[in-house]
Order: structure tokens, then C-alpha cells, then sequence
């Protein structure tokens, strides 16, 4: 919906501005003008109504010899809804001051009182010029500077000192600029993978583009041109239908502005819009990455030219040196470019070759020898001789200097070429704040951790492939991991794979979230979650590259995705799967207690009531381990103990990121059940409560005297929570066949305060025994499993099952999905 409130109320005065606010609304809320022609209507309607205003200001004041100008976005004509007005009032200096004031005050008044943003100078040439060269925001400003009313000779005069002296300090400003640049992505981040990027100040985002014409202004280099200028256009035009959609002068694409943005442009779905955006500013980021390479590159030869030619006496000083990187590969000046002996259109090898030779020696591939290459290399032929297929394998080892020279390739559509698949998952985002990256960075990201896990494995050429198709199925309908199984297997075959290799490539990309999903969900003491394992990978030689696959694409899609926790999951469960492959018994053993574990335990049982540990955990420094700190718990097994430990511990805004609970059985003399409850929890705001209030508050809960339901609604009606985007519902399934010894009951929801506590008392409601919870929860998702028995201990029937899952479901808010 259209949002755009602009005040008509204003001075009464012979410019109208009432007048103007109304041609504005009316401008902004016409249906069939958009874009390129409504900016470009919008800043000829407010150029109109300020050179009335500077004409009817001056004319009243008696000041002469001034003009009124844009800088800017607005001197570039490109004005957004809701974007401020760029103005510099010039004048000679000869005015009185006064009269100057009074006159800017009559143009400057008019704007704040419609409500318009305003960001305004007043200013002699020669001010004008100082500053600039004091400020290199200023001068950015001014290399766009527009005459709009008033003394025409001055402001010409300025813009031609102003780029003149642009070009003369270009060897001092562009080092400044590209330092700016820097550091605002390293602020902002890089817009082509944020999910709620800021589309003017993220990295390939419109000061971007800003900055690039800058360099062009320079002469000293110039940007690639493809492209560049329809990239800019749709990012704008996002940015116009985001103001519109809030009535906001925002730049941030929030996630609960997208699906509105979206409808405003007339795309299809927010998707179609964030991929759009993707698009847009990794063009405009390559192109950047080109540019500050040759500014970069001819700022050297300019350095360098006086020293050899005093070397070499005022004579030539020689070609520049070209070091052999392989075939029809060599280094010049820092880039990698293409032999002079090299024939592309005779080699069908060749880029993969120069893009291999630049990754291993971590250098930029030159723009010049990838466009060749685009324009003239002949297709590979299918299969790919083995040559071909080594050097992707090299390309994908070579780490973090991977992604720079894929990005090249994939600007020049190289890699579509290479791999047709790749097209569907190029710029696709992933609308779940788990992933850092877009589907086909966070493929290649997935590869560059692989390539640190390659000493790992016997096989890492298919660690590598595997971890750059594992997701390849993103960009069809269905299960991405089944139908990337067929992909996977038909692009192994293409790539020069044989019928065993590609099969054991098809079975990782098909079971690449098995094991971070069985570790974290599953009960790993019951043989059968550890011979589902076995049985889906079927070797030893397979499990060990999915248990490296599964850590490079846990680390690739985001700190809330892996941790030295999860880990060590995963580790006991490949441990367990081996010894069955390796044709050991996997009769169930009970996981060994610690010490300070049956020390609690014994504790309960002899006081009859629950004990409990916090403590911090000793891996908490780790970057990727945000689970803060562990609270133990043990309670004399009794009914309802996990919602009602869960319901304390939201009671004390404790948030749970990790959860386990089990019974066990005391040994003798002591004897007895008692159940332990493993928490990883974070304080949702504030330092952690003692642990002497979260018991006491448990043994009145255990007792009933704690209204634990109460309290919850009490906070929540006092402080509700701001809503965002609207989350997909619940969903609760039986997972058929996980367990001879228990029902699995899976349930993804929304991450929430008393959720564990609300599902913990469905469960008890419904007449079923937890026996274990394995509690995770990645980003704003809870993702659980709980291993249920009904009142003897023994696994529900099919009926049974479906009931408490149809309970559990109804009690979270939706309605019953299919199991």
C-alpha cells in the first residue's frame, strides 16, 4: 500500500508552496509514472518551484549577483519520494549580510514547512572551493553541482573550478575516497548478500555507483560500463517504491517492507525483488573492484615512472615484467592476464586454467583477459577432459581467493557457461536469517571451507564438488536436497566424473543436512537413529567427506548454524555410525553421567527436591559457540518437569538455545530415577539470575504454587512485542521410524518466550511421557525433537502419535500439518 503524507499547511507567500505540494502528491500517487520518468518529473516540478521562490526571494531582498543550486542526488536529477534537497545558495560576497540572510531564509522556510528534508550551505565560489577541498564530501556534492536559478555564469564558473580541481588532487583524493568506500561496506556489508540491506550506503549500493562516477569525472580511470547504468536505475526505483511503502525517507529493505516493495513495482513476489537487488549491486561491486584496481594500478605507474626514468636516463623504460603462472597464464602487474602467446579461441581450458593460476597465487584476474575469454574460448566438450575438471578442483582448494576470481567469472557469464545449473540459484536469496549469504555465494562459501577441511579426507576433489552443488536444487520446487541429487549426479557425469564418483557426490549433496540434523534432533544412545546413518551413507569413505561437507556448510551459512557444541554432536554421531560400518554390535549403552551430573542427581533424590548448577561454559570465548552458559538440573522424577523448568526459566527472560532432558537410574545403595536436564541458555537482556532464585522459583512451581501460565500472560500483555514479518505457522509431525524404543515428535515454530514451556505442557496434556528433548533453536527458529512413551514406557501407537501431535500443533496456533 502507498504511504506518502506531505504537509500542505505553509506560509502564505507569493510562491505557492501549497500549490507545489499538491502537483507532488499528485506526481507520487500517479498510477503509470515511475521510475527514471518520475524522478526525472519530480525534480523538474521542484526546480520549477525553488527558482520561483529564488526569484521571488531576490527580487525582494534586492540581492544580486547569486544563484540557487542543486548538488548531489538532487543536482543529478535523481530525486526519491522522500529524498532531502541538496541546495548551495552562491553569491559574490559583495551582498549584505542580512539581505543574504533574509534570502535564504525566504527559500529555505518553504521547504521545512512541507515537510521536505533539507541539507543547505550558503557560500562565496571561493568558500565554496575551500571547503571542498577540507571536506571530500563536500566535493563529491559539487562534482554534480546544477544551476538553477539565478546568476548562471557563477555557478558554471564554479563546477568548472570544481572539477578542475577534482582532477588536479585525484591523486590524493581517489586513495581517500576508496578508504570511504572501505569502510562504509565494512559497516554496512555487502548489499548483494544481505537479507535487509541498505540500498544506498551497503557495499554495491547507490553511494557506490556515487563513488564511481567520481572516478570517471577523475580521467584518471573509468568503471566498466556494462551494465552500470541499469543496475543503478533498479536500485533506485526499489528505493522509490520503499519510500512510498513507509512514507519514510528509509534506504534499509526491512523484511516487513519487502512484500509491499515488491507490489509497488509490480513484481511478482519479494523474491523476485531481493534477487533484482542482488543483481544490481554485484554489478555495481565488480565494477568497483575493477576500477579501484586500475586507479590503484595507474596511481603506481605514476609513482613509479620519475624514479625509472632517472634509473634509465629520460630513455624507455621497458615493457612491464610478465611472470609464467601455467599455460597461457602470466602475472602483470598485480593481475592475472592472459600470454601473449595464449590462443582462447583454440583452448577450451583456458579459463578454468588462468581462473585456477589466479586463486592459487591470490591475485585479481585481469577484466580485460575474462572478457576475451567470454568472447572467444569454445565450450568444453561433455564429458570434460580430465584436465578441465582438475582445475575447477584447483580453483575450489584455493580458499578464500576463490570467491574474487569465481565473481569475475560469473560477471562475464563465464560460469553459467561452465555449469548451466548455476543459473538457477545465481542471486537467489534466502529469505531465513540463519544464512549470511545468497544460494550461489554461500555454494562457493561452502567450498572455501571446505578447502580448509581437504587434509581430512581421502577424497577432496569430491568434498570440493560436493560442496559447491550441495545446494544446487534451491532453484527448483521440492526438496532442494532430492532434487539436488539429481543434479549433482548429472553435473559429476558432465564435469568428468565416473559412475562411482558421481554416485558418492549424488549421496552427499541428497544427505548434506543428515548428520547436523540427526545429532541435534535425535536421541544418538538409540541404535537406530545411528543405523539410519550408516544405512543412508552407506561406506566409511562417504561418511568421513559428509561429516567435512556438514562443518563447511554449517560454517558457510552462519554463526547460529555451528558451534563447538553442535560439533561435538556430530562427531559422537559419525563416531557411532563408523563402528556399525565397520561391523560392530550397536546394542544401546547409556551415555556415561560426569561426575558433577551424578553428584546433582544424587543430590535430588536424597533431598526429594530439584538441584541445580550454572555455570559458564568454557568453550563461551568461542566465536562460533553463542549458547552462553550451561544450568544443570536434576528433579526426582515426577510428572511435568520440562514445562515447568522451561516456564522459569522465560520467567527469568532466560533464553534457551540448546536443551536435553533423560532419565536415569541411580545405582545402588542410592537407587532411585531422577531426571537431568542439560540447558544452554543466554540472558535475554541484563546479567543472569542467581541460581538460588531460579531453585526456589522451581520448587514453587513444582509444588504449584507459581502461576507459571499467569505470569507469562501478565508480561506479555505489559510490554507486547512489536510485530515484524509474519512468521509461517507451526508445524508438528511424527517422524515415522526414528525410534523401536520411543516416538519422535518433531516441532519447527517460531522462536518465542514460554514456547519449550508451552509445548512441554501440550505434551503432558496430551498423556505422554517425555523421555528426551533435543532442543535447538538457529536464528529466530526453534527446531526440536522430543522422544515421547506413553505412561508404561513404551513407544505410541500410529493413533496415539498422531493425537498428541495434533495437540501439540492446535496448542501452538495452526492447524494440523501433514506428518
Amino acid at each position: 500500500m502507498t504511504s506518502v503524507e506531505v504537509s500542505t499547511e505553509s506560509r502564505d507567500d507569493d510562491s505557492e508552496p501549497g500549490g507545489y505540494a499538491a502537483a507532488r502528491l499528485r506526481l507520487l500517487t500517479e498510477k503509470g509514472r515511475s521510475g527514471p520518468p518520475r524522478r526525472a518529473a519530480l525534480a523538474e516540478l521542484t526546480d520549477d518551484w525553488l527558482a520561483t521562490l529564488f526569484a521571488g526571494a531576490a527580487e525582494e531582498t534586492g540581492v544580486a549577483g547569486a544563484s540557487l543550486v542543486a548538488v548531489g542526488g538532487y543536482g543529478r536529477g535523481e530525486l526519491s519520494p522522500r529524498s532531502d534537497l541538496d541546495l548551495l545558495l552562491l553569491h559574490d560576497g559583495r551582498a549584505d549580510a542580512g539581505a543574504l540572510a533574509l534570502l535564504a531564509d525566504r527559500i529555505w522556510y518553504p521547504v521545512w514547512d512541507l515537510g521536505l528534508a533539507l541539507d543547505h550551505s550558503v557560500r562565496t565560489p571561493a568558500q565554496a572551493r575551500r571547503t571542498a577541498g577540507e571536506h571530500l564530501k563536500v566535493q563529491l556534492g559539487l562534482l554534480d553541482a546544477r544551476h538553477l536559478a539565478g546568476d548562471l555564469a557563477m555557478t558554471s564558473a564554479l563546477r568548472t573550478a570544481v572539477l578542475a580541481d577534482w582532477r588536479n588532487l585525484a591523486p590524493k583524493r581517489l586513495p581517500e575516497l576508496d578508504e570511504l568506500c572501505r569502510e562504509r561496506a565494512q559497516r554496512q556489508g555487502e548489499l548483494q548478500y544481505l537479507l535487509e540491506g541498505d540500498l544506498k550506503e551497503a557495499r554495491g549500493g547507490l553511494r557506490d555507483a556515487t563513488a564511481l562516477r567520481a572516478v570517471a569525472a577523475s580521467w584518471l580511470a573509468d568503471a566498466p560500463r556494462e551494465g552500470l547504468a541499469e543496475a543503478r536505475r533498479r536500485l533506485l526505483d526499489v528505493r522509490d517504491a520503499l519510500h512510498l511503502c513507509t512514507g519514510r525517507a528509509t534506504d534499509r529493505l526491512a523484511l516487513q517492507e519487502q512484500d509491499a516493495v515488491a507490489a509497488e513495482l509490480e513484481l511478482l513476489d519479494a523474491d523476485v525483488m531481493l534477487r533484482q537487488v542482488s543483481e544490481s549491486a554485484r554489478v555495481i561491486s565488480y565494477a568497483g573492484d575493477v576500477t579501484w584496481r586500475e586507479v590503484g594500478r595507474v596511481l603506481r605507474a605514476r609513482s613509479a615512472r620519475p624514479r625509472l626514468s632517472r634509473l634509465f636516463g629520460g630513455g624507455r623504460t621497458g615493457a612491464p615484467e610478465r611472470t609464467p603462472l601455467a599455460e597461457g597464464v602470466v602475472e602483470q602487474d598485480g593481475e592475472v592476464v592472459l600470454a601473449l602467446t595464449a590462443r582462447p579461441e583454440k583452448d577450451p581450458v583456458l579459463a578454468l586454467r588462468a581462473a585456477a593460476a589466479a586463486a592459487q597465487a591470490g591475485l585479481p584476474i585481469s577484466l580485460h583477459a575474462v572478457r576475451r575469454l567470454a568472447a572467444t574460448a569454445p565450450p568444453l566438450p561433455t564429458p570434460w577432459p580430465a584436465e578441465a575438471r582438475d582445475q575447477l578442483v584447483t580453483l575450489l582448494g584455493a580458499g578464500e581467493s576463490t570467491v574474487a576470481v569465481w565473481e569475475a567469472l560469473e560477471a562475464e557469464g563465464l560460469i553459467a557457461r561452465l555449469l548451466p545449473d548455476w543459473e538457477r540459484v545465481r542471486c537467489r536469496p534466502q529469505r531465513n536469517a540463519v544464512h549470511t549469504w545468497t544460494v550461489d555465494r554461500h555454494l562457493v562459501e561452502t567450498a572455501v571451507r571446505a578447502s580448509h577441511l581437504t587434509r581430512r579426507v581421502h577424497r577432496p576433489d569430491l568434498l570440493l564438488v560436493a560442496a559447491l552443488l550441495h545446494d544446487i536444487g534451491k532453484g527448483w520446487p521440492g526438496d532442494h536436497s532430492v532434487v539436488g541429487e539429481t543434479i549433482a549426479r548429472d553435473v559429476a557425469a558432465r564435469i568428468g566424473f565416473g559412475a562411482a564418483d558421481g554416485a558418492v557426490i549424488a549421496t552427499l549433496v541428497r544427505h548434506h543436512l543428515l548428520l547436523i540434523e540427526t545429532a541435534t534432533r535425535r536421541d544418538l544412545d538409540d541404535p537406530a537413529t545411528v543405523r539410519s546413518i550408516a544405512q543412508a551413507v552407506g561406506s566409511t569413505g562417504t561418511l568421513e567427506l559428509l561429516h567435512a561437507l556438514t562443518e563447511a556448510d554449517a560454517l558457510a551459512t552462519g554463526p547460529a548454524a555451528w558451534s563447538s557444541w553442535r560439533g561435538s554432536l556430530v562427531t559422537d554421531l559419525v563416531k557411532r555410525a563408523s563402528a556399525v560400518l565397520a561391523g560392530k554390535p550397536v546394542d544401546p549403552e547409556p551415555a556415561a553421567i560426569t561426575a558433577e551430573q551424578e553428584r546433582l542427581a544424587v543430590e535430588a533424590h536424597r533431598i526429594g527436591g530439584p538441584v541445580l548448577a550454572l555455570r559458564a561454559r568454557a568453550d563461551v570465548s568461542d566465536e562460533q559457540e553463542p549458547l552462553g552458559v550451561e544450568l544443570l538440573v536434576a528433579v526426582p522424577d515426577q510428572p511435568a518437569v520440562l514445562p515447568v523448568t522451561a516456564g522459569v526459566l522465560a520467567l527469568h527472560r532466560l533464553t534457551v538455545r540448546a536443551a536435553e532432558l533423560r532419565a536415569i537410574e541411580l545405582p545402588d545403595p542410592v537407587g532411585g530415577s531422577v531426571l537431568l536436564l542439560d540447558w544452554r541458555v543466554a540472558a535475554e537482556y541484563g546479567s543472569l539470575p542467581q541460581a538460588a532464585r531460579l531453585r526456589a522459583d522451581l520448587v514453587r512451581a513444582l509444588e504449584g504454587s507459581l502461576d507459571i501460565e499467569g505470569r507469562l500472560a501478565e508480561r506479555e500483555a505489559a510490554y507486547p512485542r512489536r510485530r515484524g514479518a509474519q512468521a509461517p505457522p507451526p508445524r508438528v509431525r511424527v517422524a515415522p521410524s526414528a525410534s523401536r524404543h520411543a516416538t519422535v515428535i518433531e516441532v519447527r515454530a517460531q522462536d518465542a518466550p514460554g514456547l519449550l514451556h508451552r509445548i512441554g505442557h501440550a505434551l503432558e496434556t496430551a498423556g505422554v511421557r517425555v523421555r528426551s528433548a533435543h532442543v535447538s533453536t538457529l536464528g529466530s527458529n526453534a527446531v526440536d525433537a522430543f522422544y515421547v512413551t506413553d505412561v508404561e514406557g513404551a513407544a505410541l501407537a500410529p493413533q496415539e502419535a498422531a493425537e498428541a501431535a495434533s495437540r501439540l500443533e492446535s496448542a501452538l496456533g495452526a492447524a494440523p500439518g501433514p506428518g
